[in-house]
C-alpha cells in the first residue's frame, strides 16, 4: 500500500503539522495532523469542486447518484492518482472478501460517494446511496436507473467510506439505514483508518473492517523515511497516537506561548482557542 501512502502525502490528504505548531481542530482541541482523505480524488481543488457539486445537487435524491457517478467515472478515466487508489481498493476488496457474496455496495452522504459509486460500477454491484436523514435510493451498477426501494430482503452489503475514526457515522446512520431496508452491512472498506477504535466498534456489530492505510507508528515511520517529518515531529505523532489528550496537554504546558499567540490570532483561531480555554478541554485551569 506504499503507493497509497505516497498519494496521501502528495495530495495533502494527510498533513502533518510543523514542529511545535499543532493544528487547531473545530472542537477546540489541537493535534499534529489533518486528514482529508477525499483529496486522493486527484488533488484538493478537484475534491472541493466535487463536494460543492454534491451540495448543489443534494436536494434531488433520485438524480444525484447518476450525476456523482458520471463525475467520478470521468475522473477515474483521466486522473492517474484517483485511478490507482480506486484500483488498489478494488483489488484489496477482491483479496479479502468473496465478491460473489456481496449483494450491494453502499456509501453515505457525502465523502463516501467519492469511492463507493465507482467501486460499485467496477465490481458490477448495485449501489445504495445513504443520506444523512437515513433515506436511501438504489442504483444499478451502471447508474442508469435509480429507485426508492423499501426492502432488500436480508441481502449482504459492503459499505465503502473515505475514513473511519470512532465509527460514529456507521453506528448513528449507515448501519441503521441498511437495517431499515432489511439488509445487513457485513463489511466496511475505507481508504484511511485513524485507529481510534472504529474497527473495534464495527466488530461489536459483526462488521468486518478493512482499510488501505492505518494512521499508526508504521505510517509515521514511512513519513520519517520519506523526509516528510523529522524525529521531533515523529515523537509528537507517536505520543498523540498513544494518548492524544495527555500529549497535547504536555505540549501546552511546555509551550505556553502557543495558546497565548492563538488567543491573539485570526478570528477562526481565536474562536477555537476560546473553546479550549472556556471548556477546560485539557484540564489546565
Amino acid at each position: 500500500m506504499s503507493n497509497i501512502v505516497s498519494y496521501l502525502f502528495k495530495t495533502n490528504a494527510i498533513r502533518f503539522c510543523e514542529e511545535n505548531k499543532p493544528f487547531w481542530y473545530t472542537s477546540g482541541k489541537i493535534g499534529p495532523y489533518f486528514i482529508n482523505t477525499h483529496f486522493v480524488y486527484g488533488n484538493e481543488k478537484d475534491a472541493v469542486d466535487l463536494l460543492s457539486f454534491i451540495d448543489e445537487t443534494l436536494s434531488d435524491h433520485l438524480t444525484l447518484p447518476k450525476k456523482v457517478f458520471e463525475k467520478t467515472l470521468e475522473q477515474y478515466n483521466t486522473n492517474e492518482i484517483y485511478k490507482n487508489v480506486i484500483d488498489t481498493m478494488k483489488s484489496y476488496i477482491e483479496k479479502n472478501i468473496n465478491v460473489s457474496e456481496i449483494d450491494y455496495i453502499s456509501g453515505g452522504e457525502r465523502r463516501d460517494w467519492f469511492f463507493s459509486n465507482i467501486i460499485a460500477y467496477l465490481l458490477n454491484k448495485p449501489h445504495i446511496s445513504i443520506y444523512k436523514d437515513l433515506s436511501t435510493v438504489v442504483s444499478d451498477s451502471k447508474f442508469e436507473q435509480t429507485t426508492e426501494v423499501q426492502n432488500i430482503n436480508g441481502k449482504k452489503v459492503l459499505h465503502i467510506a473515505d475514513l473511519i475514526t470512532v465509527a460514529s457515522s456507521y453506528i448513528r446512520a449507515w448501519i441503521p439505514a441498511i437495517e431499515n431496508l432489511g439488509g445487513k452491512i457485513e463489511w466496511s472498506c475505507v481508504v484511511v483508518d485513524r485507529m481510534q477504535g472504529g474497527k473495534e466498534k464495527l466488530a461489536e456489530k459483526n462488521v468486518k473492517s478493512l482499510s488501505l492505510v492505518n494512521v499508526d507508528s508504521n505510517l509515521f515511520k514511512q513519513a520519517l523515511d520519506m523526509g516528510i517529518i523529522n524525529e521531533s515531529q515523529k515523537e509528537m505523532l507517536e505520543g498523540f497516537f498513544k494518548n492524544p489528550d495527555e500529549t497535547m496537554k504536555k505540549f501546552l504546558i511546555d509551550h505556553p506561548e502557543f495558546l497565548e499567540n492563538a488567543l491573539n490570532s485570526d478570528e477562526k483561531t481565536v474562536k477555537r482557542a476560546k473553546l479550549l480555554v472556556e471548556g477546560n478541554l485539557y484540564g489546565l485551569n
